[in-house]
């Protein structure tokens, strides 16, 4: 399968495979099950081979990825303003929202410049950045910067591995159940201390 999608990225035109690398990278937010990294993986160890060249390609592809980013921080503007806030989701509490506000305000930023690094959980990230209103040029330049490390590193391993683009899917895949797996624990001690700590509150 990937050797096919390599093979058909290659035989695209130098401007063809930019849009391509452009449209997986910014539709991985709207769309997570999108291969995105393997695509640019793909791309990347292209760049021998093709007219495409090494910062084009870091660059379109942060970029794509930072717009899709925005893009999924606006529908979760959007339904805040017009559906959390307004207490049309009986289940999520005005009190609920101002505590994940006040700990999105204080980590929220950190979080969007680790979320390309943490897949799985990047349109989540996004969602719940504009659900929780920060600042939408400083959400931008942290996913825009966040984009830009995630990218170089697997751009330069695609270059380092050429037609080999398995080997870093096997990589990627690997290190996204990783993350995926540490993060479920991570919110489910999280939601058991909060369930507790509302509890001895409650008594």
């Amino acid at each position: 399968m990937l050797q096919e999608i390599l093979s058909f990225i290659g035989s695209l035109d130098t401007s063809y495979i930019y849009f391509v690398l452009f449209f997986f990278a910014f539709i991985e937010n709207v769309f997570p099950p999108s291969p995105s990294d393997v695509v640019v993986v793909i791309g990347a160890s292209l760049i021998a081979s093709t007219g495409i060249e090494f910062v084009p390609v870091l660059l379109i592809t942060s970029i794509g990825s930072a717009l899709g980013f925005i893009l999924m921080y606006y529908v979760g503007y959007y339904l805040s303003e017009h559906v959390l806030r307004r207490g049309k989701l009986k289940f999520i509490s005005p009190e609920a929202l101002e505590n994940t506000d006040r700990w999105f305000s204080k980590y929220g930023y950190w979080l969007i410049l680790a979320n390309r690094f943490m897949p799985g959980t990047r349109s989540v990230i996004s969602f719940f950045a504009g659900v929780h209103e920060l600042h939408i040029v400083k959400t931008f330049v942290n996913a825009l910067i966040s984009a830009f490390l995630w990218n170089a590193l697997i751009i330069f391993m695609g270059m380092e591995v050429g037609n080999n683009v398995e080997k870093i899917d096997y990589y990627l895949t690997t290190y996204s159940n990783i993350v995926v797996a540490l993060t479920v624990v991570v919110a489910l001690v999280w939601g058991v201390r909060y369930l507790i700590k509302k509890k001895k509150s409650g008594n």
